[in-house]
């Protein structure tokens, strides 16, 4: 069962909160106030169900809300209501982080920072072949986080349009997935939701491609080990699930923020153990 978390709430307390469309299913609350509990931070951190974006943002600054995670759809449509933007979201061409200065909305991203940081943890990045399959948003950010880490990034991508779009903007090389058959890499990055439930058989290449010295790791978090990462681990690969990246920019949020270090395993945790209960 998962950990009832009591807070003392009240005018001082500090507000955050997701917004997206759909967000029933986000698992940042209760990460968020996992960490907010275990480092005695006055904060509270909530769900918004969002269609309108600009509404939403004038009611960050009419509530002074200190700081918000955004989801899809509206990482990108977010940025045209926003004060400032940093250097890496404007690159990225998303927002996934909004905090909140004295009334200026600042726009960050720490979906690379959850991809990079995840996989530091298990292997190095810099001077490492990678591929990463998948070019939508998340594999936006996560190839920005390879080249910013040093790494030679190659985009292999179903929709040739897309795949081409990003290879273009982050100057590397694209190939088509039906057609690539060389995966001659240190570390495979699957970016798509291929493998997520309910098609959880479901691999994004064959596993003859898999080489065991390879790091694989899979954005997908749901299950927690894809079909993927077991055909990989089975071979003796180095996996990363999906989890990873979802806290490690969660981390990353809560230390731009707060100001304080995060509590990483207490966030991971909560992550696991509220997947757990799904």
């Amino acid at each position: 069962m998962r950990g009832i978390i009591i807070m003392d709430i009240d005018t001082s307390t500090s507000l955050f909160c997701v917004i997206g469309n759909p967000i029933s299913h986000s698992l940042s609350p209760v990460m968020h106030n996992s960490a907010f509990a275990d480092t005695g931070y006055k904060g509270v951190y909530l769900a918004f169900n969002v269609k309108d974006v600009a509404s939403a943002v004038a009611g960050i600054r009419g509530l002074g809300i200190k700081g918000v995670s955004v989801t899809i759809p509206h990482k990108l449509t977010v940025m045209e209501f926003l004060d400032e933007i940093d250097e890496s979201a404007i690159k990225i061409g998303a927002v996934n982080t909004i905090i909140n200065r004295q009334g200026k909305l600042f726009g960050s991203n720490t979906d690379y920072l959850g991809a990079t940081n995840a996989l530091l943890e298990k292997t190095s990045i810099k001077d490492k072949d990678v591929i990463m399959i998948g070019a939508g948003g998340a594999a936006r950010a996560i190839g920005y986080g390879i080249l910013s880490e040093g790494g030679r990034l190659t985009i292999v991508n179903i929709i040739e349009d897309e795949g081409k779009q990003l290879a273009r903007d982050l100057g590397v090389k694209y190939y088509p997935l039906q057609e690539y058959k060389d995966y001659d890499c240190q570390i495979l990055i699957n970016a798509t939701p291929i493998g997520m439930d309910p098609n959880i058989d479901e691999m994004p290449i064959k596993k003859e491609y898999l080489q065991k010295d390879m790091a694989v790791m899979d954005v997908v978090y749901n299950p927690l080990k894809t079909r993927l990462l077991k055909e990989a681990e089975d071979i003796g690969c180095i996996t990363i699930g999906g989890v990873s990246m979802f806290v490690h920019q969660g981390v990353a949020q809560f230390e731009l923020w707060t100001g304080k270090k995060a509590p990483v395993d207490v966030m991971r945790k909560t992550v696991l153990d509220a997947l757990s209960d799904l």
